[in-house]
């Protein structure tokens, strides 16, 4: 997400509560694939485990660009 999407997170995140889920799961994945990623060698069961995390990673971030999209129309 670019400084733009960001900002607009934070302006909207208290008042749209789906948009909060969806960005504290993002940070929560982040953490989690950061903590993956500093390991350096996974075992299959962690490479696994980061594939899912990226996976519900993309998809969710695809959702918060879904809910701004909808902010920016509601607000043109």
């Amino acid at each position: 997400m670019d400084k733009k999407d960001e900002e607009l997170i934070q302006s909207l995140v208290d008042r749209d509560p789906e948009l909060k889920r969806y960005y504290d799961e993002h940070i929560d994945l982040e953490r989690q694939l950061a903590g993956l990623q500093h390991k350096g060698v996974l075992t299959p069961e962690e490479d696994l485990e980061k594939k899912r995390i990226q996976k519900v990673k993309l998809a969710g971030k695809d959702r918060i660009m879904e809910i701004l999209a909808r902010h920016r129309a509601a607000s043109a």
